[in-house]
């Protein structure tokens, strides 16, 4: 199980990474991009849910590559990971912390950070 401080711990050790806000809630950028997000749950998107229970916990968003990456990550990836419809046609995946390891956490923002890197900040991380 993952916690807000393991994402803050993985996004920190990040070359060239700001924080901000988005809709009143932490965002990490590189290159003055977005690639990962505290992501509640909206009203709508609670609605959406109907009978099912959504996942519980804090929930991150990391950007992908593109859509068809995004279908890879979903298919290959724990359950912790996940979409909402709101997330339609746009190349983001969801976490719920409380159910993903580590490992695969630092792996989708390290991917999500490299999705949103300037080129030669991208070669010059995986280089080192």
């Amino acid at each position: 199980m993952a916690t807000v401080k393991d994402v803050e711990k993985i996004v920190a050790g990040l070359p060239e990474v700001t924080t901000g806000e988005r809709h009143g809630q932490p965002t990490w950028f590189v290159g003055g991009k977005a690639f990962a997000w505290h992501r509640g749950f909206s009203k709508a998107d609670l609605k959406r849910f109907g009978d099912e229970t959504p996942p519980s916990g804090p929930i991150f968003a990391v950007v992908v590559g593109d859509l068809a990456e995004k279908e890879g990550v979903l298919a290959g990836s724990s359950a912790a990971v996940f979409t909402i419809p709101h997330f339609d046609g746009y190349a983001a995946v969801l976490i719920q912390l409380e159910a993903i390891d580590r490992k695969e956490l630092r792996e989708l923002i390290t991917d999500a950070w490299l999705a949103k890197a300037p080129r030669k900040l991208a070669e010059s991380f995986l280089a080192g």
